[in-house]
C-alpha cells in the first residue's frame, strides 16, 4: 500500500504524519480519512483551490492535470510547479511527499 508523507503544517499537522494510502483514492480523501483535516469547500468537485497541494516526491505518479484542474490552479495562492489540487491528484503505487501551503484563499473555513 502506498503512503503519503506530509510535511509538518503549522496548524493541520504540526509534526507532519505519513499514511497509508489506497491505489485510486485521491490525496484529499486520503488525508481527511485519516484525521488531516484538509479544507475542501467545493466538496471535491474540482471547483475551488482550497485543497491545494505541493506534491514534492512522486509528482510524475499522478495522471496528467486537465483543463479544468489547470485553470483552477492557476487562482491558486503560491502556486509552484509542483502544485496540483488533492481532490484530484489519484494515488497510484507509488509513495508521495506532500506540502500543504501555508494559505489558503479560501474565505471562509467550512470545519468539514
Amino acid at each position: 500500500m502506498p503512503q503519503i508523507i506530509i510535511l509538518p503544517h503549522h496548524e493541520l499537522c504540526p509534526e507532519g504524519v505519513v499514511i497509508e494510502a489506497k491505489s485510486g483514492e485521491t490525496v484529499c480523501n486520503a488525508m481527511l480519512a485519516n484525521d488531516v483535516e484538509i479544507e475542501h469547500a467545493c466538496e471535491m468537485s474540482n471547483a475551488c483551490t482550497t485543497c491545494h497541494i505541493y506534491v514534492r516526491e512522486g509528482f510524475d505518479s499522478l495522471a496528467e492535470s486537465d483543463e479544468t484542474e489547470d485553470d483552477m490552479l492557476d487562482k491558486a495562492w503560491g502556486l509552484d510547479p509542483d502544485s496540483r489540487l488533492s481532490c484530484q491528484s489519484v494515488v497510484s503505487d507509488t509513495d508521495l511527499v506532500v506540502e500543504i501551503p501555508k494559505y489558503t484563499i479560501n474565505q471562509v473555513s467550512e470545519n468539514h
